[in-house]
């Protein structure tokens, strides 16, 4: 899947994932897309909720040798 940025928060604990994604997103275009890499095993819940109550679209997830991806497009 194609981003306009990627956020590599591998190796970082919650909630930095969350708090490094909503830093990426305000300076990002609506319509664009985040795609973040994670260890961090609760984000999968957490950036879930997180782009479900801001409005926010995920779009994919994968799992990928224990690293998380997602792909984000602000609403």
């Amino acid at each position: 899947m194609n981003s306009d940025k990627v956020l590599d928060a591998k190796g970082l604990a919650c909630p930095m994932p969350i708090v490094k994604t909503k830093k990426e997103m305000k300076e990002m275009e609506s319509g664009q897309v985040l795609e973040i890499h994670t260890t961090d095993q609760g984000a999968k819940s957490d950036l879930t909720a997180w782009a479900k109550s801001t409005g926010n679209e995920l779009l994919e997830f994968q799992e990928d040798a224990g690293v998380l991806k997602f792909w984000i497009r602000k609403g």
